[in-house]
């Protein structure tokens, strides 16, 4: 069956898009001031900031990103939500009435609010603005990978597009639309996810895969028996031994799915490219995995499947030892000539395994713990470091209701994050996982049910895209209008001047974006967050910290933190094995070093700079000092 671009689907995204239009119209003649383009003017309830908080922070990594890692590496997927989810502890308790009582409209007034010096308004908003855009790369990543789909389009036009729709919203009626298109789609999100996961739980377990609406789950084109491996890959096609019987190479823009059944006869899976897909020419992949044995069932119960099961029960029985469940590996081999091919493939493992750490995240040697600790530094201090989230305190009217939203966004994220672990393993088990893109593990499970489920859970991740990508613009923007033109360039803007250059700004930073989504196609979402959430906490975090609380941190510490946390994320990150393997194209062994994530050097290295500096400076520096 090829989804692209039914009726449904584009019907019920071309309604979201108007909505979504509609409600930056309406709301855009609040945007007249500074403080209603940035701030929303002060004048959002508590309860509406905390869902809209809820829907600036589950971004693409949340939904699709998270549900994806959890479908293909289980419970190290899982480790993300509680990693995403931790770091509100410290925005609940550190930074929530704090940012609210010294900020204005940006991140960059909360740390400058004593000092009103020139070098932390540069490097405060220089900060925003790179890790708005290292965050941006996921969601716009996300954004096309959702719109190939749901429309038919390419991956770059539907980056195009998201970019072109989110800058619309921003240079409309900023803040107070993005508010609102964040509450919606945070509510939706909310409610369409229990609802997906509750029909999980009513088809139950079975060793029959679900199939797609219209497909026998029959490959659809046989290779005689007679065709040699040989002959085949003389006519262009790639074939290799793995430890798996199904096997997908990876070349340029062909993917080719082969696999071999018992009477020795080669079997076309998939094709895309220079061929068909699903015997359709660039139709969808053709999603794969499921549960092979269901512990304590017999071979006809668990073909029968168990009918409704409850949460309990299903976690149950996915983790009993007995149970096997097909999962999906990974790993990079390189021909004769040097070029490289991704091979997936195949591999049965037992239900304890699938819900135990260190698929991903191995913690055998010594650079591996390094790692795992600096990824979870990185997710659990990046959350209360991140721009577009720190301006969400400034919408509300004051530091009390600060602290509610965050309470508000809590619960709701909290119980999202729940529903990511039903949704992830639910696509592992039901036939709906797509191992060149696990990205769209969650949309598939919802086609599994029917085209209509489908085109709204789609159409909802796009929105939760739009909300994410509007936000950090906004922040974006922000930065480059109030903190570098007007505070930072004195230009002593007027309100009408300082909302004209946010919307210039708006477009400058959504066209960056547009073209780094497109150069960073096919990795997973929550990998790159990861990179975000790490330069945040390397960064912004520090300096928040410490100017709460330690009175001897000066305006040179701060400058120097926030520097050192930038050049020393981005450096690690640029010279490591991930950048060297992905878009650099080489091979991960000849990366500078073996850290795959920062944060475990960059945020020690940035509080380190801020106290030597401000010691150094504190008897020179006449600015004012000291705690919130």
């Amino acid at each position: 069956m090829n989804l692209h671009g039914t009726p449904l689907s584009i019907v019920i995204f071309s309604l979201f898009v108007a909505l979504v239009l509609w409600l930056s119209w309406f709301f855009a003649r609040k945007a007249k001031s500074a403080s209603g383009y940035y701030a929303a003017g002060g004048q959002i309830h508590w309860a509406v900031n905390g869902i809209s908080f809820a829907g600036d922070y589950l971004s693409a990594a949340s939904f699709l990103g998270i549900c994806g890692m959890i479908a293909t590496l289980g419970y190290d997927g899982f480790l993300y939500s509680i990693g995403y989810l931790a770091g509100w502890v410290v925005a609940l308790f550190v930074v929530a009435e704090p940012m609210k009582r010294m900020g204005k409209f940006t991140f960059t007034d909360a740390l400058d609010a004593k000092f009103d010096h020139r070098g932390i308004k540069l490097a405060a908003a220089v900060s925003t603005l790179v890790v708005s855009i290292c965050y941006l790369i996921p969601q716009m990543n996300g954004a096309g990978t959702l719109v190939e789909p749901l429309l038919g389009l390419p991956h770059w036009a539907g980056v195009i597009l998201v970019g072109a729709i989110v800058i619309t919203i921003v240079a409309t009626a900023g803040m107070t639309s993005t508010t609102y298109v964040q509450f919606l789609k945070g509510g939706l999100l909310l409610v369409f996810s229990t609802i997906l996961v509750v029909m999980v739980l009513a088809r139950g377990l079975g060793t029959a895969p679900a199939s797609l609406p219209g497909e026998d789950g029959r490959p659809l084109l046989e290779i005689p028996a007679q065709a040699s491996e040989a002959s085949l890959a003389a006519d262009g096609h790639v074939l290799a031994h793995t430890a798996g019987d199904l096997l997908q190479f990876l070349r340029g823009e062909e993917i080719s799915w082969w696999k071999r059944d018992a009477d020795g006869v080669l079997w076309q899976a998939q094709w895309r490219g220079k061929g068909l897909v699903n015997g359709e020419a660039d139709g969808l992949l053709r999603p794969v995995g499921r549960l092979r044995r269901i512990g304590g069932l017999d071979e006809a119960e668990a073909a029968r499947g168990t009918g409704p099961v409850g949460p309990v029960r299903f976690l149950a029985l996915l983790t009993d030892p007995e149970t096997r469940i097909e999962q999906w590996h990974q790993r990079t081999v390189y021909g004769a000539g040097g070029e490289k091919y991704s091979v997936h493939y195949p591999h049965a493992v037992t239900g304890t395994e699938q819900m135990r750490p260190g698929v991903k995240f191995k913690v055998g040697t010594t650079r591996e713990k390094l790692n795992f600790v600096s990824l979870m530094m990185a997710l659990f201090f990046g959350t209360a470091a991140l721009p577009h989230i720190l301006i969400r305190y400034y919408t509300v009217p004051s530091p009390a209701c600060a602290r509610k939203s965050t309470i508000v966004a809590i619960a709701a994220i909290g119980s999202f994050y729940v529903l990511t672990l039903f949704m992830g393993l639910g696509a592992a088990i039901n036939g709906t996982v797509n191992p060149a893109d696990n990205n769209m593990s969650a949309p598939l499970l919802a086609l599994s049910f029917g085209g209509v489920l489908f085109a709204v859970i789609s159409a909802i991740a796009f929105a939760t895209v739009l909300g994410t990508v509007a936000g950090l613009i906004v922040a974006a923007s922000g930065a480059v209008a109030h903190d570098l033109m007007d505070r930072f360039g004195r230009m002593d803007l007027s309100e009408a001047r300082k909302v004209r250059a946010g919307k210039i700004a708006a477009f400058g930073v959504g066209i960056v974006a547009i073209v780094l989504g497109i150069v960073f196609r096919g990795v997973n979402v929550s990998f790159l967050v990861g990179w975000a959430f790490a330069v945040a906490a390397s960064a912004n975090l520090p300096a928040i910290v410490m100017l709460l609380f330690w009175k001897g941190t000066t305006a040179q510490g701060i400058v120097a933190s926030i520097i050192v946390g930038i050049v020393a994320a981005l450096g690690i990150i640029l010279t490591g094995p991930e950048m060297f393997a992905g878009p650099y194209g080489l091979r991960a062994e000849d990366a500078w070093h073996p850290l795959g994530q920062p944060g475990i050097i960059s945020i020690p290295l940035s509080f380190l700079a801020l106290v030597a500096v401000s010691l150094l400076t504190r008897r020179r520096s006449a600015a004012p000092v000291g705690g919130a």
